[in-house]
């Protein structure tokens, strides 16, 4: 270490991590995922029992087709009535159709162009319901919110996870995940000694696993509280290259440089 400059103390940590669970409360059919596996965001991390929702979506999509065969047939029917409106008419004018037929045949027209204002209404009611059915059977699939690496299975088959924990033996999540391109050190330095970091400043890590691996680095900011215990303030130190040697919760030995040395 190089003569005269602060050294700090810390870990690796990453500001984007994840317990990854599903919307809905299911029982797990299938996890798709190991510890240490990478997954690209949006990818299925596992699979809950989702019979009864695809139930709900048939019988939806059931409906829908019941209220456009409902529009199809108001149409033909509403065509057909016109056409006897029409008809009715000319006959009236000409006196060979009384004025109670007419009104008849108005009314019938009438009838079935709200009849098939509701059916078109139904359609689209219809559609909305198998569009939220078909969103509420894709929530059965727990997909990754981000890419990054699995670095704990929390979950297995048969077992019951729910968005909000609950007690028993109801979990909570699936996996852990972390965005590995979010690391960083986050060093604890007395807060007597904060005057000499600055935010930009150069800085050397070495982590315990590679101590003699010098990681360049540089700070990326001083959180704004300080410890009453430890008389300490954490500073966040960006990693200036990304490597795989570097894991969340390896411990760190940190050196910010001075102006002007090395660096």
């Amino acid at each position: 270490m190089r003569s005269g400059n602060l050294i700090g103390s810390g870990y690796v940590v990453a500001r984007r991590v994840a317990t990854v669970s599903a919307d809905v409360t299911g029982r797990v059919r299938e996890v798709l995922v190991q510890e240490g596996m990478f997954v690209q965001k949006g990818q299925v991390l596992a699979t809950l029992d989702d019979v009864l929702a695809r139930s709900d979506l048939d019988l939806a999509k059931a409906r829908l087709a019941s209220a456009e065969a409902a529009v199809v047939a108001n149409q033909a029917d509403l065509v057909d009535a016109e056409k006897t409106l029409e008809r009715t008419r000319a006959l009236t004018g000409r006196q060979f159709s009384s004025e109670a037929d007419l009104i008849k045949a108005d009314a019938r027209a009438a009838s079935l162009r709200a009849q098939l204002v509701k059916s078109k209404a139904d359609v689209n009611a219809a559609r909305a319901t198998v569009a939220y059915d078909a969103e509420m059977v894709d929530r059965y699939q727990v997909r990754a919110p981000f890419t990054g690496v699995v670095t704990e299975k929390n979950a297995q088959p048969g077992e019951i996870i729910s968005p909000m924990s609950s007690g028993g033996f109801t979990r909570t999540g699936v996996c852990t995940l972390v965005d590995m391109d979010s690391l960083e050190f986050e060093v604890e330095v007395n807060e007597a000694n904060i005057a000499r970091v600055r935010p930009g400043q150069k800085v050397e890590a070495t982590l315990d696993a590679y101590p003699d691996w010098k990681v360049p680095a540089s700070v990326l900011a001083i959180i704004p509280t300080a410890s009453r215990e430890k008389a300490t303030i954490k500073v966040r130190v960006a990693i200036a290259a990304k490597d795989p040697r570097i894991l969340p919760n390896m411990a760190a030995k940190v050196t910010f440089l001075n102006e002007g040395k090395g660096g």
